[in-house]
């Protein structure tokens, strides 16, 4: 891969480059977001309501209970937002049993990183048990940590995630690259003061001030990361 950004270690002149990098799942690194949306419409289906193409663009990269108790409100479902949640969670494991393809470029980037030893972080509004079985795909040894949805108080498009992870790695926010695929996921990482890498895996995303859109993680490597912090302003 060909790239213009600064050598792997080259310090801006505003100080400190690239501290850490910080990860979305679902369809940032695995190509999961269809499965969420397939699963809501089978249980929504036998629970005897039709979902609209359209809000698939709603619920697509937020929190289970924003995306589930907007479901339930629409559809007017007969269903409980704790009962929901639980269908929810069980027909998405059950689809990661039988695979879990990673999406073009994820396996090659973590390598990447663990090989420079970069602190490697990930970010996901999925709920901890999701996270772990989708990590055992991934390699756990290619992140310092993780942080689930259900273990903050506000979880994506909040910031406090991906604040959360930076404190963690003893990272500062700003000298921080996320990589996202969807609005809400980028709204968290801004929020936090983060440089984000946008992938979009649904919905489009325009690019925007300290928001860099690419259309693949082929595209992505660490001097492309490491380049982000020479923009910073």
């Amino acid at each position: 891969m060909t790239s213009t950004v600064p050598a792997l270690g080259t310090r801006t002149a505003e100080g400190s480059a690239l501290q850490a990098v910080l990860l979305d799942m679902d369809g940032t690194l695995v190509d999961t977001e269809g499965f969420w949306w397939d699963v809501e419409v089978e249980v929504f289906a036998a629970l005897g309501h039709t979902l609209d193409e359209a809000w698939r663009h709603v619920v697509v990269g937020g929190p289970m209970t924003r995306s589930a108790g907007f479901l339930i409100e629409a559809t007017g479902a007969a269903i409980t937002l704790a009962e929901l949640t639980v269908l929810l969670n069980q027909g998405f494991e059950d689809r990661i049993d039988r695979a879990l393809p990673l999406m073009p470029g994820a396996a090659r980037l973590l390598a990447e990183l663990s090989a420079h030893e970069i602190p490697t972080a990930l970010v996901s509004a999925s709920h901890r048990r999701i996270i772990d079985r989708v990590m055992i795909s991934l390699g756990p040894e290619h992140f310092s940590f993780s942080v689930a949805g259900d273990e903050v108080a506000r979880t994506k498009p909040h910031p406090d995630p991906y604040l959360l992870a930076a404190t963690r790695l003893g990272a500062d926010p700003a000298r921080c690259a996320v990589v996202e695929d969807t609005a809400t996921g980028v709204a968290a990482a801004e929020a936090a003061g983060c440089r984000v890498v946008a992938v979009p895996s649904v919905a489009p995303i325009p690019p925007a001030p300290r928001r860099t859109v690419v259309t693949s993680l082929e595209e992505v490597d660490l001097p492309f990361l490491q380049g982000l912090m020479t923009y910073l302003g």
